[in-house]
């Protein structure tokens, strides 16, 4: 047992001691509902402006807490007819205090959210409520706005095609709903435009981030762009992708580049290039460098004049051997549609960068677009870090508390369920081949599609839906596909996943932010009596991914609120994870346990040692973000030092002072160009 484990057994962990400092508080809210009870709906409402004139004579948002959320309490069960429970009102002061709030799924973490935003709104500052999509931020607003109206407050959502009036309105709001996404591009805009009618944004007061790991861990690698056309020619991506085929290629594995340093063992002998899919990098070898020169007919491919060409080349062998098409990606109306390795969403709009994008529309033989030049940048990172204060929910965080509080300095905290979990998660099935591991995944759905048990199978890219539907069709077996193909059905799909006999298929995005109800949504009391009595929805995972929070997330579809449920990973050695990270000892682990081929293998010895691999990537995916966040720093202080003069011009500021500055700068740049001190006055 580690010393951590032990601290933890004896003193309670760290979110049970955050929990019980924050139990006299709870005691207080709830002796309030009592006196609130019988309080007409006007002299409830006439409590926010009361909370504000107090406010205005100097209480603070603690001071007023506990009141203030008994009567979002009190609100929500006259306006929508739900009342929080007291694990929910513990959520809401966790909100409050700046910290993340861990919930399992189905534990209400939208109504939660209701509590600590109405506090924090009541300085009329306004409150962002940050979601993952449109569809959640406009469903939420309306779930949840007649609690804020009911209150006298001001609620509005931001949707992607609204115009920039609209969103002024929406965003003047007390509390608006809004995408991460349309949040940061409406701010790197507001910085663009040049009169301050144009801006549509408020200071940034207060956040509350919904899927806070799916925002600010995933999507953390991908800074968000505006840009504009550059005047580079698009020409070279086509001339290299048609040398491509014809370079040998050699894909090494991490066993093999250990051995060749030891061994000094030349990898690229007799191949043109290196690919290495675990570092996801594409290296020419020197018999690559004069097949490639012959091939475009170049004298020298690294001659000044023509250096990019290594760099086109580099991108059009990792385009064609390490992004797949529906799985990396998906082509839509003519284009390439990125599609977001965590959630399995289409990200339309979005472009890799580096040449990479065009490189892809060449290898699917599409109208290769011009290269963009960045008008304006900014990372999630930077972003979130500019709010006064911010907030997070999810289910799964635990796993990257370190990350959370390292570069955003908010705690996890880990809110108990209101009802007790009795989810069953089953050992991982491990077979040598992912042909035998489909077999076998199917015979699974079938036998418990017969007995009428809903199944949500959950795989990791398009390809792998679609190859999984492929193969129960033939069997006559009903089932729904959820990937990036049909993310505009994503809700009813998933809401209806708990049906008896329902086979439903997704990609990770499996309807996050959407509750699977067994008997179906609305619930049919009868089935939803037979569906608990076949013991709930059962989950099927048919892959590890890299981070064993995507994995929780899936296992956490199941078992919400108390009801039975049960998860199972079905695994290979041909599976990417297996492949990259933990093959070989796996391979050894099965030689041990005399596995032959056909046979299958359930050991919680073989899940440690894939949780062993997860840790490893999730470190090295932890790096990466940490990288590009310090190279993003030098960046973000330009960038700062350039808005905030923009904004002192904009705002009307006496800016002469700043602008004699710059004069005597210039100058000062200028003599020392051309009249140098210690040059003779003759030569100037």
């Amino acid at each position: 047992m580690g010393l951590v484990s032990l601290f933890g057994r004896l003193f309670g962990t760290k979110s049970q001691r955050d929990l019980k400092r924050l139990a006299p508080l709870l005691q207080v809210i709830n002796s309030l509902e009592s006196s609130l009870t019988p309080l007409e709906d006007q002299a409830l409402r006439a409590k926010t402006q009361e909370f504000r004139n107090r406010l205005a004579d100097g209480a603070t948002l603690d001071d007023i807490l506990p009141e203030a959320f008994a009567v979002v309490r009190e609100a929500s069960r006259r306006a929508i007819g739900l009342r929080h429970f007291d694990v929910q009102i513990l959520g809401g002061m966790v909100l409050h205090q700046g910290k993340i709030s861990e919930m399992k799924t189905g534990e209400g973490k939208t109504l939660v959210a209701t509590l600590s935003i109405y506090l924090n709104a009541l300085n009329g500052k306004g409150v962002h409520l940050v979601t993952v999509n449109d569809y959640l931020a406009k469903r939420d607003c309306g779930w949840m706005g007649p609690i804020f109206e009911f209150l006298g407050m001001t609620v509005g959502y931001v949707q992607h095609d609204m115009d920039n009036a609209i969103r002024r309105q929406m965003y003047a709001c007390d509390v608006t709903y809004v995408t991460n996404n349309e949040l940061g591009f409406d701010y790197l805009r507001d910085n663009m435009v040049v009169r301050v009618e144009d801006r549509v944004l408020k200071p940034l007061n207060y956040a509350i981030v919904d899927e806070v790991d799916s925002i600010l861990i995933d999507e953390a690698r991908t800074p968000l762009i505006i840009s504009g056309p550059a005047e580079e020619s698009t020409d070279k991506y086509a001339i290299i992708d048609r040398v491509i085929p014809s370079l040998k290629v050699r894909f090494v594995t991490e066993k093999e580049e250990i051995q060749s340093k030891y061994t000094g063992e030349d990898l690229g002998k007799g191949f043109d290039a290196i690919i290495d899919e675990k570092s996801h990098t594409a290296t020419l070898t020197d018999q690559g460098i004069s097949k490639c020169e012959k091939l475009l007919g170049i004298g020298n491919l690294y001659d000044d004049v023509q250096s990019e060409w290594v760099h086109h080349i580099t991108q059009a062998l990792r385009a064609h051997h390490l992004y797949h098409r529906d799985v990396d990606y998906v082509v839509k109306d003519g284009e390439v549609v990125i599609v977001d390795e965590f959630t399995g969403r289409l990200m339309p709009g979005r472009r890799w960068s580096e040449g990479l994008h065009q490189a892809v529309e060449a290898k699917e033989h599409l109208p290769i677009k011009e290269e963009n030049q960045t008008l304006a940048t900014i990372t999630f990172q930077n972003f979130f870090k500019m709010y006064k204060k911010l907030a997070g929910m999810t289910g799964p965080a635990m796993t990257e508390a370190q990350e959370f509080w390292e570069i955003y300095k908010l705690d996890v905290v880990e809110i108990p369920t209101n009802r007790s979990m009795v989810r069953m998660d089953f050992p991982d099935l491990v077979y040598r081949t992912e042909r035998e591991k489909f077999n076998a995944i199917v015979a699974e759905i079938e036998e418990w599609w017969k007995k009428g048990r809903p199944v949500l199978v959950g795989t990791r890219s398009i390809e792998k839906s679609e190859k999984l539907s492929a193969m129960l069709r033939p069997k006559g077996i009903p089932h729904q596909v959820l990937n990036a193909k049909y993310h505009e059905m994503e809700a009813q799909i998933i809401a209806q996943a708990g049906k008896k006999a329902a086979v439903t298929i997704a990609t990770n995005m499996a309807g996050r932010g959407t509750d699977i109800i067994l008997g179906g949504n609305p619930a049919d009391l009868g089935e939803q009596k037979q569906v608990v009595e076949l013991e709930g929805l059962h989950v099927l995972g048919t892959e590890r991914h890299e981070s064993r929070r995507i994995d929780n997330q899936l296992r956490g579809r199941c078992a919400r609120q108390g009801d039975p449920g049960s998860s199972r990973y079905y695994l290979s050695l041909e599976d990417e994870l297996m492949r990259l990270f933990g093959s070989d000892r796996l391979s050894t682990i099965m030689e041990k346990l005399g596995m032959e081929e056909g046979e299958v293998i359930e050991s919680r010895l073989v899940s440690h040692q894939i949780q062993s691999a997860q840790r490893r990537v999730e470190a090295q995916n932890f790096d990466i973000r940490k990288q590009l966040l310090d190279y993003d720093k030098v960046m973000n202080l330009q960038r700062e030092a350039v808005y905030g003069l923009r904004n002192e011009i904009l705002d009307g500021k006496d800016v002469s002072e700043r602008i004699l500055q710059m004069i005597e700068e210039s100058l000062d740049e200028k003599l020392d160009l051309w009249a140098p001190q210690d040059a003779h006055s003759q030569t100037w």
